[in-house]
């Protein structure tokens, strides 16, 4: 009998499977590899855009640093605390679009929080990881607008912490021939559209300025970007690198 069943089973015909289940069976395999495609875009976007970018920035500041004369081994705890001023600082030289002028250092952020800015806002210098400094804004140390923008996600995300900045934080601009540090005043949301906020003095068109002020732009919330998050800044004092760096870049931010 158990001969007789197995061949018997053996002339079973198979069953064709209808022409409804192959359509599902390549609309599956089709879900499943545009799964994979935007799974590996996702991964792309969010952890290797941020390896390619640290990368790029690292080379960056240690470039500008070696061509100031102010090695990146010289930004620790053991250098020599420089006396704050208050009187206006340095004039800053303008420079071409691409070209880096200044690093931006946010203790709050981390002892070595290092970045790199460069002048213009286009989409590719953003990408490297860079601050992008606003052409029709004042440069560092000027009285008026200092304005910055930098990406929130992907390509580094320089300013991916930005909600955890507080009031009194310091932000320090290093250029050649200062550290010019600013105290973080107060931030809000807006839409892209109110450009206002890089204006001389934030949301007030045609009035005259009086104070140095920064201004940092980010896009908000993460990942949807459809309205940007503003900080603004105060000029507090400026340290000449001649004589250290300022005590806020040696301090434990709490």
């Amino acid at each position: 009998m158990g001969a007789t069943s197995i061949n018997a089973a053996s002339h079973v015909k198979r069953r064709t499977p209808s022409m409804l289940w192959r359509i599902v069976g390549v609309v599956g395999e089709l879900f499943i590899t545009a799964g994979l495609v935007i799974l590996l875009f996702i991964v792309w976007q969010v952890w290797w855009t941020d390896v390619g970018a640290h990368r790029q920035q690292a080379a960056a500041v240690e470039q500008v640093l070696n061509s100031w004369g102010t090695p990146e081994s010289s930004q620790s705890s053991d250098e020599k605390i420089g006396q704050p001023r208050d009187t206006a600082p340095p004039e800053p030289e303008a420079e071409q679009e691409g070209e880096v002028f200044g690093i931006v250092r946010i203790p709050r952020f981390g002892a070595d929080y290092a970045v790199s800015i460069v002048e213009g806002t286009s989409i590719d210098l953003l990408n490297t990881g860079a601050y992008g400094h606003y052409e029709e804004s004042q440069l560092p140390g000027e009285i008026g607008n200092f304005a910055l923008a930098a990406h929130r996600q992907t390509y580094g995300a320089p300013l991916r912490n930005v909600d955890q900045l507080q009031e009194g934080d310091a932000i320090v601009i290093q250029t050649k021939n200062a550290y010019l540090i600013y105290k973080v005043t107060t931030h809000y949301i807006v839409w892209p559209d109110e450009s206002d906020v890089i204006l001389p003095v934030p949301r007030e068109p045609g009035v005259t300025p009086t104070e140095r002020l920064l201004t940092l732009t980010t896009c908000h919330p993460p990942f949807v970007s459809d309205q940007r998050w503003i900080v603004h800044a105060t000029f507090d004092h400026w340290v000449d690198p001649a004589d250290g760096v300022p005590v806020e870049l040696t301090e434990e931010v709490k």
